[in-house]
């Protein structure tokens, strides 16, 4: 069966990572598992310093400086074992049965790979444990993970709100279209009321076709609220967001290819570092 899997890394977004993944195990009706990812590159298993210049014949330093290493190790192997029992207490406060630990030694982006068969969402952090500072606006891992992953991903901020209602931004792509009828679909997130925003030029065909996207969700019993707004995207649906008070924005991530985006930049990296709220990206 495939599970939330939450990644926690004990950075100041781990608490409001853990509260969104509960949240969103219980709305999906899924298993719940939290994943640390010992960095290989800051903890490797075994430090070469056979190259380090000065040291000369001085093995004992070597010996030392390694041993050092492999406590350095096998302490933050610990730390990162109690985390995910404090997770796990978490969850089974916010209500979820039975979460599950996972923790490896390793890249984080692989690891989500090898797992991305069993995931049905992937709830991450926006700013992770080397990125806590207010002038890094996104964890340096994040934007990789979402180009790799082809997996919903829950983005959270540092703190935790319940979402009382959502937003989904439609642009009339495949990603919308798929975005829509998955949503239709699925019983997860009835009884929140979903605001169907288009940013666009408010023309007959424009509005046939958010009409079009909102009857599909309106026939699945959603309340549908549906809107058209002016002016760039990011700007536009942020001042929707506030004026509506809206929880939880959802979008679709990365529709160009990296250089298109790399000239003309991307609409989804730029939500991601402006947002407040939790952002959903669906693939």
């Amino acid at each position: 069966m495939r599970q939330v899997i939450a990644c926690i890394d004990g950075s100041q977004s781990t608490p409001a990572v853990c509260d969104y993944a509960a949240w969103s195990s219980q709305r999906l009706n899924a298993p719940l598992t939290f994943l640390h990812v010992l960095d290989h590159q800051q903890y490797p298993v075994k430090t070469d310093l056979s190259g380090s210049i000065g040291l000369g014949s001085r093995e004992h330093l070597l010996e030392e400086l390694a041993e050092l290493d492999a406590q350095r190790g096998k302490l933050a192997l610990e730390q990162g074992r109690l985390m995910l029992e404090a997770a796990k207490q978490r969850a089974i406060a916010d209500g979820v049965a039975k979460p599950n630990l996972r923790q490896r030694h390793g890249d984080l982006l692989e690891s989500l790979r090898e797992l991305q068969g069993d995931t049905r969402l992937l709830v991450i952090g926006k700013q992770g444990a080397t990125s806590d500072s207010v002038s890094q606006l996104m964890g340096r891992h994040l934007e990789n993970v979402i180009r790799t992953i082809q997996r919903p991903i829950l983005i959270t901020p540092i703190n935790f709100k319940a979402p009382q209602s959502l937003m989904l931004a439609f642009d009339n792509s495949a990603t919308s279209h798929k975005g829509i009828q998955r949503w239709a679909c699925s019983p997860s997130f009835r009884g929140l009321p979903i605001h169907l925003v288009m940013c666009a030029t408010d023309a007959r065909d424009t509005r046939a076709q958010l009409q079009s996207a909102g009857d599909v969700l309106t026939a699945a019993g959603f309340t549908v609220h549906s809107a058209i707004v002016a002016g760039d995207v990011e700007p536009a649906l942020h001042a929707y967001q506030a004026e509506h008070r809206i929880d939880l924005l959802v979008m679709g991530a990365y529709g160009h290819s990296r250089i298109r985006q790399f000239l003309l930049g991307s609409t989804t990296t730029s939500m991601l570092r402006t947002t407040r709220t939790p952002l959903l990206l669906l693939r």
